[in-house]
């Protein structure tokens, strides 16, 4: 069974994701060691809260290195809500840098009589790479569920994975690019199709495997 690294900088939910990897059939291992992230057949970073601390944690944990190198492998990787917005270049949220992995900017959405910020709940996606190994077995515009008051505008739309509607605004949520794939929404709060979502990534995963 392959090793799947989860990354821990005290940002994310982790506990919950590794539930949901285990149901996929799936390994998983928190870690914050560079070594073991480097050892793991794929690498997984969530991540719940703000911006600025997710990326001063990650840093003052000598981790940014070692997510860049994961993805550089060709290894796969999955972000996950806020670790999807940090591997963007910048944030409306705070001042410090995104590790700059996709080019692109992450932004508050415009407020709306309509809407209520954060988006919270469940909504549909509309699938933009229906190629990508994330989206395979899933019904058309598959509920999943979000908690976000941001959201990433990458440069160059041909990462768009799978796009959300919320108000008049249709934003990204989610991106594909070879190795790496991240989603806006919780895949392990999402019922059935956050579980498919995870049992195609470790599918990806096992693929990759030497026999």
């Amino acid at each position: 069974m392959s090793v799947i690294a989860v990354v821990d900088y005290d940002m994310g939910n982790l506990h919950s994701v590794c539930k949901g990897l285990e149901k996929a059939g799936a390994n998983p291992k928190i870690t914050d060691s560079p070594i073991e992230i480097e050892q793991a057949e794929a690498v997984i970073l969530p991540g719940v809260g703000s911006f600025d601390p997710a990326v001063q944690h990650l840093r003052s944990r000598g981790l940014e290195e070692p997510i860049k190198k994961a993805i550089s492998s060709g290894k796969p990787f999955l972000g996950i809500c806020l670790g999807l917005q940090i591997l963007f270049e910048s944030s409306e949220e705070g001042k410090e840098p995104g590790l700059g992995i996709i080019k692109g900017t992450v932004r508050r959405f415009v407020h709306e009589p309509e809407i209520t910020i954060p988006h919270m709940g469940w909504n549909q996606l509309e699938i933009t790479q229906p190629g990508c190994a994330l989206w395979q077995k899933l019904p058309p515009q598959a509920w999943v569920y979000f908690v976000h008051s941001y959201y990433v505008d990458p440069t160059d739309p041909q990462v768009k994975a799978a796009t959300v509607t919320h108000g008049s605004q249709t934003v990204t949520a989610a991106i594909a690019n070879r190795n790496l794939m991240a989603v806006q929404f919780h895949p392990e709060k999402s019922s059935t199709a956050g579980l498919q979502i995870l049992s195609n990534f470790v599918q990806q995963v096992e693929s990759m495997v030497p026999a």
